[in-house]
């Protein structure tokens, strides 16, 4: 029984590794071969377990910032950057260190020449990009995502106004740039309504409240993110470009570029989706 349980433990670990970041999984069947030396090595049970939790660290750490970057890039993918250049930084440092943060040469390009437009049309804002793509493997898309499986894809989080200061700002009500909706006034339609009607659970999968934030500090600002929609849109790289249709309407949004997702994906009133070609 207690092989049984050291075995499910494995596989579970590596599942979760493995839809988590991509390479956790494989990085973690390394580590445990070091767990025989470990055993031998280091008398007291807490001890090996921290020594070997480094272990894991450590190859891990390896494995994301040298080996991986590497291998990733013959096929055909690179890194965003994990810290601001050129105007553009994650949301998150974790989407990075979760590997969510890959993508084709051209859509990096394309970022950072929307991102230095922005900055120089905004003296002060950063662009802030949340999930791309995995390193690997073009069908296999990072939960919860439907796509973004080949690095095409990138989704962008919206611009803010300081409450309090009135003031622009390059901060976000939601620690991971998702979940806090721009939701339609009463005026507008109300997509995501529509398609709850139709028997579709997807725009409404991710509930606000299931996140904290701190959507009261913040004001959306229309005003930065139709130009930083926009800017993307004028680039010949850009496919095409998700957004809710109350904002697009609300922005005066009018490049054919700019589109509904569909019902059968996650609302986009919380940031952008952007797709080179």
């Amino acid at each position: 029984m207690r092989i049984a349980l050291r075995v499910f433990a494995t596989v579970l670990i590596f599942a979760i590794l493995t839809l988590l970041t991509q390479v956790g999984g494989i990085i973690f069947l390394l580590a445990l071969l070091t767990w025989p030396i470990i055993n031998r090595k280091i008398a007291t049970r807490l001890a090996r377990f921290g020594t070997k939790a480094l272990s894991f660290l450590l190859l891990y750490s390896i494995g994301i910032f040298i080996v991986v970057p590497v291998i990733a890039k013959q096929n055909g993918r690179v890194q965003l950057p994990m810290f601001e250049t050129n105007g553009l930084k994650p949301r998150t440092i974790w989407t990075c260190l979760l590997n969510r943060n890959y993508a084709k040469p051209l859509l990096r390009n394309t970022a950072f020449s929307v991102a230095n437009k922005m900055r120089d049309e905004y003296p002060g804002t950063v662009v802030k990009y949340l999930d791309s793509a995995f390193p690997f493997f073009d069908k296999l898309p990072i939960i919860p995502h439907l796509s973004h499986g080949d690095g095409r894809k990138l989704d962008v989080a919206f611009h803010y106004i300081d409450r309090s200061s009135g003031l622009p700002s390059n901060e976000h009500p939601s620690f991971t740039g998702y979940g806090v909706y721009e939701a339609p006034r009463a005026s507008e339609i109300d997509q995501s309504e529509i398609c709850e009607k139709k028997g579709f659970w997807q725009p409404r999968f991710l509930k606000e409240s299931a996140i904290p934030n701190r959507k009261g500090d913040f004001i959306f600002d229309s005003t930065r993110t139709k130009s930083l929609v926009n800017y993307f849109a004028a680039d010949p790289a850009i496919e095409k470009i998700f957004i809710e249709p109350h904002l697009e309407i609300r922005m005066g949004l009018t490049n054919p570029k700019v589109r509904f997702q569909g019902c059968h994906a996650a609302r986009h009133d919380d940031h952008v989706h952007v797709q080179v070609k």
